[in-house]
């Protein structure tokens, strides 16, 4: 199952403090605006998302469908697929994509300790 790009999506207090805390460690601002409340920081293949007051915990995401440069992959699995493979594999999800749908869509499912991952296509 191929996944795409994966980044560590954090509920951050201060956007601002982040992100200057991100580029200390050598990360730069790859997308996203302050003005928005949320930056997607990068160094090398390496993805932090900081997002201030959109969500209360941390999110593993995964971006079918792009690399992590958000370019598109020629080939990838597409939500509805990976979607149907946990199902099947009897793993409960917490949302759900449109099994009839095609294109941008997401799901969330929830590790067994209760960490979110949120695979997020975006095309």
């Amino acid at each position: 199952m191929n996944l795409g790009a994966f980044s560590v999506s954090l509920s951050v207090k201060d956007i601002n403090a982040s992100k200057a805390f991100y580029e200390h460690l050598g990360f730069n601002v790859f997308a996203g605006s302050l003005e928005m409340n949320y930056l997607i920081m990068k160094n090398e293949n390496a993805l932090v998302g900081l997002f201030q007051g959109m969500f209360e915990n941390n999110i593993l995401t995964f971006n079918p469908g792009w690399d992590e440069n958000a370019s598109n992959l020629v080939e990838y699995d597409d939500v509805r697929h990976i979607q149907k493979t946990l199902i099947d594999k009897g793993i409960k999800l917490e949302t759900e994509a449109d099994e009839n749908s095609s294109g941008p869509a997401s799901f969330m499912v929830l590790d067994p300790d209760g960490n979110a991952i949120l695979i997020d296509q975006h095309r």
